[in-house]
């Protein structure tokens, strides 16, 4: 698709991460990325290094370097190979490879140029170099506009488990310039649906009532719908990092949908399904699951399962095994960061807009994953 270039000003919103000495700002508006102003705050240094993919470099690299020459004495870019199944040291090395090259400093501001996985490695690279340089998210993916850039989790996958190599590490800013979801691929807007649907089960069953409502609108890719969407889901992941940064208890529940959607994306292969799609089926299977732990009842899950198959997600797991496909995820299941001695511990829904940790029987899971399964 063509980059397009829109003409505004100040950003429409700013939401605040409130971490002490450690806080920043999400900037969300239309035009940020062109606008020096938006990068005014930032530490000035002798280099910079943007991070991009070999997708998103061609739409916004130049236009992101052009915005940053006042500030950086030199800007050097590295392209990584774009998708999840480059999520990994090869790649990584790229990055280091590159910050070594230029003879990076201490002070060398990386930008994270792209979507969740150019994020990811980018502030796992940036918590990592010189044991830590200054980072920016500037994501261009919504899933990563309003989760994946937000709350300092970074990492690359392994093969046998997805993020389970990484660090927490907070980034100065984060740039959510709007006009970079208009060139978005329209399989990707969906998996970006699916991280901000979750916010509602899990914390705000007012704003799931809102998106079901404005959803063509938001396929449509209306800017003020999307802009509301994205303010509201960064407003509830900001309250949510600033009581728990670390992932050791409240926080957890935003992984509603995930262990189940770890499990698909690494038993298919990485790439194969995207993030966003694994979660979408994941929610299905999670909320199947508090349905049948007596913590919501059938109406619920037919309402949230109807709603992530209207973003254009898959609502139906995928056998990841011939003989035992149950037995098969809950063995992925089993590499998953909340897992506790081996024992799974699942997001579930204890009421609409609530979530609870719990584990839950092998067997009940199992059934779970047979009727969720095509």
């Amino acid at each position: 698709m063509q980059a397009t270039t829109v003409t505004a000003a100040a950003p429409l919103a700013q939401v605040q991460i409130r971490l002490g000495e450690r806080s920043y700002p999400i900037a969300i508006g239309p035009a940020l990325l062109d606008n020096p102003a938006t990068w005014a705050a930032l530490p000035r240094a002798a280099t910079a290094l943007v991070v991009t993919n070999a997708t998103v470099a061609p739409l916004y690299a130049q236009r992101l370097q052009a915005a940053l020459a006042g500030r950086y004495g030199a800007i050097h870019t590295v392209v990584l190979p774009d998708g999840e199944e480059f999520k990994t040291w090869a790649t990584l090395n790229l990055i280091f490879d590159a910050l070594l090259q230029h003879a990076s400093d201490r002070k060398t501001v990386l930008f994270a140029l792209g979507g969740g996985v150019v994020g990811d490695m980018t502030g796992f690279a940036a918590a990592s170099y010189m044991r830590g340089v200054p980072f920016v998210q500037v994501p261009t993916t919504l899933l990563a506009q309003v989760d994946s850039s937000v709350g300092g989790k970074t990492a690359i996958n392994h093969p046998l488990g997805k993020n389970m190599i990484g660090a927490f590490y907070q980034p100065q800013l984060v740039v959510c310039d709007l006009d970079t979801l208009q060139t978005l691929p329209a399989r990707e807007l969906s998996a970006g649906l699916a991280e901000i649907i979750k916010y509602g089960p899990i914390a705000d069953m007012a704003f799931f009532g809102w998106i079901e409502a404005n959803l063509p609108a938001l396929l449509a890719r209306e800017p003020a719908k999307l802009a509301h969407a994205v303010k509201r889901s960064c407003e509830i992941k900001a309250r949510v990092v600033a009581q728990d940064e670390r992932d050791v208890g409240l926080r957890a529940m935003l992984n509603f949908g995930h262990t189940f959607g770890h499990a698909i994306e690494a038993g298919l292969g990485y790439g194969a399904w995207l993030h966003g799609e694994g979660v979408g089926c994941g929610m299905v299977m999670a909320a199947t699951l508090s349905q049948r732990l007596g913590l919501v009842d059938e109406a619920f899950v037919q309402r949230l399962t109807a709603l992530i198959r209207s973003a254009g997600l898959p609502v139906q797991g995928p056998k990841l095994a011939s003989t035992d496909n149950a037995g098969r995820y809950l063995e992925l299941m089993r590499v998953d960061k909340k897992a506790e001695a081996g024992e799974i511990k699942f997001v579930v829904i204890d009421a609409p807009g609530s979530a609870a940790l719990r584990s839950a029987p092998d067997a009940l899971v199992r059934a779970v994953v047979d009727a969720c399964c095509a």
